[in-house]
């Protein structure tokens, strides 16, 4: 039952979006075209700005991965987490989010091909995409691009809630599924 609700919701949630956002923009007589446009030009600026954090993260990333690192992690990890109702295979998921959100779909993409979206591990990986942060990836890009150099308790926030949005993500794909 609930998951036929939210499917429906789902079916209409994006051109509800799509058509409530220009709608509010007229009658809040915002030239929302203009407004995009403007909004585009802005973003293709920071863009530029952030390439060379953005680099940077990718090629560490791409370094983890091939070292064999996110391997030995999961191996290490996977009998821990397979008793709190999280299998192993989700492991590399819950690693690879908060270093990267490109990352992180790649990681999903391939559990899904091979468990399949509507499988427990599909849903899983799902709701830890939607539920968790890429930490690094902000400290790194963004916070790079407005020259923050001291992140004080950035890191050990965003750490911790993506902790507990795993630990949710975990506890909530089991009550449902």
């Amino acid at each position: 039952m609930f998951v036929e609700i939210m499917e429906g919701i789902s079916k209409y949630a994006i051109p509800f979006i799509l058509l409530a956002i220009p709608t509010y923009g007229v009658f809040k007589k915002v030239k929302v075209y203009e407004s995009f446009t403007e909004g585009a030009k802005d973003g293709f600026t920071t863009a530029i700005k952030i390439i060379p954090f953005l680099v940077a993260m990718l090629v560490s990333i791409g370094i983890f991965r091939a070292s064999g690192a996110m391997e030995i992690l999961t191996s290490v990890l996977s009998p821990i987490t397979n008793k709190i109702g999280m299998p192993g295979e989700t492991v590399p998921m819950a690693l690879m989010r908060p270093l990267s959100g490109g990352g992180a779909s790649g990681v999903m993409n391939s559990l899904f091909e091979a468990h399949g979206p509507d499988s427990f591990i599909g849903r899983l990986a799902s709701i830890m995409m939607g539920s968790t942060e890429t930490t690094f990836y902000v400290l790194a890009v963004y916070f790079g691009a407005v020259s923050i150099k001291k992140t004080r308790h950035a890191l050990p926030a965003g750490l911790i809630s993506d902790a507990v949005g795993i630990v949710v993500a975990v506890i909530v794909a089991n009550i449902m599924f």
